[in-house]
Formats: C-alpha cells, sequence, structure tokens
C-alpha cells in the first residue's frame, strides 16, 4: 500500500509542478517581463517552483506537502472561476470576460494573489496545529473495581521524537501534562522514529524517568520504535534497554497486573507481527488478545494499549475495558482521514467509540512523523477519567 501511496505522491508531484509553472507565468510582473516570448514566460513561471524544489533538498517531504497543497488549492480556484463563466455566460448569453491577456498592460493576476495568500493562510494554521500540543479529555464509568474508586490517565502517542520537537521539547510538553496528576502514563507507540538520533533517544528516555505518576509509565511499540532501515545507529534491544533504565515498562503481547486492581496489556505492533512472521518463516507473530486475556480476571478494569486501532471486533469480543490507540495522527492531513475511512484503513481514524461494553478511544498524537502540518486535526495529550460507579 505504501508503494502505491508513494507512486500516487510522484505523480500527482509531478503533474504539480507543471500545473503551478503555468499558473505562476500569468502573474502580470512575468507577462510583462517576456512578452509574447512563451518560453520566457514558462522560464519566468519555473522560478517560484525552483525555489520550493531547492527547498525540498532539505526537507523533501514537507516540500511536497507545500506543493501539492499549492496546486490543489490553485485548481479549485480555475475549476469555480470556470464554473462561474460558464453559469453566467449561460445567464446573460454574453461571452466570459477572461483573466487579462493583453501583453503590453497585463492586468494584475487577483486570482493568483488570493490563491497565494489563502494557501500560506491555511498551512500556517496547519503548521500551528501540528506544533502546538492541546490537551484532550474524556470522561468514563465502570461498574468494576478502580484504586480509590477512581483512575485518571495520561496517553501519549506518536512524538517521533526530532519532527517536531525534540527531547527538551518532549519535556515541556510532559511536564504540561503531568500537572494533571495523571494516576498512570501510557505511551501508545511510536515514541521515535528512523529519524530520531542516539543522543536524543537516551535524552528522551530519560525524561520518562523524571515523571512519578502513582501507578508508573507504561510503553507498548509502535511502528516506527523498532526502525525500518537499522540506519539510526542503536538497535530496538539498545531503545528498549534505555525505557527499562529510566522505570519505564515495556509491554509486548504482555500483561500486569497494577495495584492489585487493573490490568495493563501492551500487544505487539501489528507491523512487528508481520515482520516477525517473515523473518521466522511464518512464526513469531502476535498473540491474539484473546489469547493475552485468556487468564485474565474478567472481573478486573482491562486497558489494551494496541498502537494501531485495527483490532477492534476482537479487543470487544474479548470484553477489553478500554482500548487506547495512536498511528492514525488523526487523519494527519485533509483529505487524509475521509480516504482512509473510505479504505478502510484502520477502525477508527480519531476521537471515542463504543462497541458492547468496550470502549476505544484513538489520539491524534503529540508530535508527527516528518510532515509538519496537521489540516486536519491537532497534536494533543490525553486525559482519560474513569470513575467507578
Amino acid at each position: 500500500m505504501w508503494l502505491a501511496i508513494l507512486a500516487v505522491a510522484l505523480v500527482l508531484t509531478a503533474v504539480g509542478i507543471v500545473y503551478l509553472i503555468s499558473r505562476f507565468g500569468r502573474f502580470a510582473v512575468v507577462r510583462r517581463l517576456a512578452g509574447s516570448r512563451r518560453f520566457v514566460r514558462i522560464l519566468l513561471g519555473a522560478v517560484p517552483v525552483a525555489a520550493l524544489a531547492v527547498y525540498g533538498v532539505f526537507d523533501i517531504v514537507n516540500m511536497v506537502i507545500i506543493l501539492l497543497h499549492l496546486a490543489a488549492f490553485w485548481l479549485i480556484a480555475d475549476l469555480a472561476t470556470g464554473l462561474f463563466s460558464i453559469l453566467r455566460k449561460r445567464k446573460t448569453d454574453a461571452a466570459p470576460v477572461s483573466e487579462a491577456t493583453d501583453e503590453e498592460a497585463p492586468r494584475p493576476y487577483v486570482k493568483g494573489i488570493i490563491v497565494l495568500v489563502a494557501c500560506a493562510v491555511y498551512l500556517a494554521v496547519g503548521r500551528y496545529n501540528a506544533f502546538h500540543v492541546d490537551r484532550t479529555e474524556y470522561r468514563l464509568e465502570t461498574a468494576k473495581i478502580l484504586p480509590d474508586g477512581q483512575l485518571r490517565i495520561l496517553l501519549i502517542a506518536d512524538s517521533h521524537v526530532g519532527t517536531t520537537f525534540d527531547a527538551d521539547g518532549l519535556a515541556e510538553h510532559l511536564a504540561e501534562a503531568m500537572k494533571n496528576n495523571p494516576d498512570i502514563v501510557i505511551v501508545a507507540g511510536d515514541f521515535i522514529d528512523d529519524g530520531t538520533t542516539r543522543e536524543d533517544m537516551i535524552a528522551a528516555c530519560r525524561v520518562l524517568g523524571t515523571i512519578t505518576p502513582k501507578y508508573g509509565v507504561y510503553f507498548a511499540y509502535g511502528n516506527h520504535d523498532k526502525g525500518y532501515y537499522n540506519s539510526r545507529g542503536y538497535s530496538a534491544q539498545e531503545f528498549a534497554a534505555e525505557l527499562a533504565a529510566n522505570g519505564v515498562r515495556v509491554l509486548e503481547d504482555e500483561a500486569v497486573l497494577v495495584a492489585d486492581t487493573f490490568y495493563v496489556i501492551g500487544r505487539m505492533d501489528k507491523s512487528d507481527s508481520s515482520r516477525s512472521q517473515a523473518q521466522n518463516a511464518g512464526g513469531g507473530g502476535r498473540k491474539s488478545i484473546a489469547e493475552l486475556t485468556a487468564g485474565l480476571e474478567q472481573s478486573r478494569f482491562m486497558i489494551d494499549v494496541n498502537h494501531q486501532p485495527n483490532d477492534y471486533a476482537a479487543e470487544a469480543a474479548a470484553g477489553v475495558d478500554l482500548v487506547l490507540s495512536g498511528h492514525t495522527h488523526g487523519g494527519q492531513l485533509i483529505p487524509l482521514g475521509p480516504i482512509g475511512r473510505l479504505m478502510g484503513a484502520n477502525d477508527r481514524t480519531y476521537g471515542i467509540e463504543t462497541r458492547g461494553e468496550t470502549t476505544f478511544i484513538v489520539t491524534s498524537g503529540i508530535s508527527d512523523w516528518e510532515i509538519h502540518y496537521k489540516t486536519g486535526t491537532k497534536s494533543e495529550y490525553v486525559i482519560v477519567d474513569i470513575r467507578q460507579k
């Protein structure tokens, strides 16, 4: 699927470059300088696109994001004005007024100016959403026994340390989140990424070691934590050891009883399961949720930490009380959220849902993978308050 997405992105980027060159060529200053020389107009129209490409040398992912958004905004504007012209022509039975084509006294390309401003504002809001971490709260009730009749969970996921903040930034966000006095902290995967340096990995783990919730800090792997390319300069085992050295309980297809009252279940990530099966000739995949809960006391409250929100039917059937996930980044960019839902990429993209006696919560994450914009969602940490009935 990722290869298909990459191929589509490359095709759209190529088409977008050609399209944007033609749009920039319509600005009055370009037409004035080029006159009737079409080739010169194309070259001048390519200058802003080339400048964007230079930025891409340092950050190709976000360059593509900017380019595709700009092309989309321009296409929408062209379609809107084209439709307006057709409707006006039908109404007045007169030829529509075309954009300025007088080479000697070209008029300002107002539509282009509006597109540039609108796109810049839109992406600025998206960048703010990505870098600004908000607080989201959910309130639940249960008939099962809880310590002191209540439990407050701090959920973070998808920090991808090194993307929108480094270890120091993580410390600042966690300090703010800990003001909510959570009883337990759960890290639902993708704490680090392939781009996280050894220094930042160690420092970020030490940040987790500085927080002291009553019932501890628990971690379940995401699809990026163990690394895809073995190019980080440290192994997955070294990362796990650093977490453990800082008092973080790493759970991978394992359940632990906390405060002699409730369970925390950490699942092997779906992608790690696939990789493990491939490496072990079909064996070594993750356990089913039914297997993980088989030996547990069903009368106790069960929290299932599953990075990817895509096993809802089985988790509900297993009688898990609460499932905490990340991975989706809340849809990240419009229209990726709706597209993902149509494709059935995950059981849920964002928010809260109840199936039977099981509550599912998906966070949009405290940061991002590579992309510095969130136009379809926000960055957040989550507080889950559970009260005993």
